[in-house]
């Protein structure tokens, strides 16, 4: 039996889709923008929930990344797709997501039109063992510590300082809410 090949909507910087691609197109053609979610993932203390790639992954493997992240899939809104892949990698089940901001992840290989959500949490996660090999807490300030020592992805990197720079008031006020 023959898998089909996972198609993303090809869009433009404003998200506007203008067909679809194979992944495998996408994952080589930095001109192929595709959407992607992520969800950055607090808990009480204003920690934040990293994920370790798993060493199978295709791009950056056995690296520290975003609590929560993945592909669109065509047609489905960044809203529902940030729900869906919370409960796929994190087993959190409808968490209060909070839009936080949208970028531009360019790389050699891809480019990828970003909106990350952020939540609360404190666990436990049930970790999707076929994507993730382990994950934990961070402090802020640990991360800060590591950045720029290789242990991270780039774009977590980049995400972290976008983070740092524009969404910290957000987490603040998140941080007020929790029961």
């Amino acid at each position: 039996m023959t898998m089909t090949e996972e198609l993303f909507d090809i869009v433009d910087e404003q998200g506007r889709v203008l067909g679809r691609r194979p992944r495998r197109e996408c994952h080589s053609h930095p001109a192929l923008i595709h959407q992607a979610v992520h969800v950055l993932v607090f808990n009480r203390r204003g920690d934040l929930f990293l994920q370790l790639r798993g060493l199978q992954k295709d791009l950056q493997p056995g690296k520290w990344d975003t609590s929560v992240g993945g592909h669109m899939q065509p047609g489905e809104t960044p809203e529902h797709a940030a729900l869906r892949e919370a409960a796929e990698e994190l087993g959190l089940r409808d968490p209060t997501l909070h839009f936080a901001y949208q970028y531009l992840w360019r790389s050699p290989r891809e480019t990828e039109l970003v909106r990350t959500f952020a939540a609360l949490s404190e666990g436990p996660f049930q970790l999707q063992a076929s994507e993730i090999a382990e994950g934990r807490f961070w402090s802020l300030e640990e991360i800060r510590a590591r950045l720029d020592a290789g242990g991270f992805t780039p774009n977590f990197e980049f995400e972290f300082s976008k983070f740092s720079a524009e969404a910290r008031p957000l987490l603040e006020r998140l941080l007020l809410t929790f029961p």
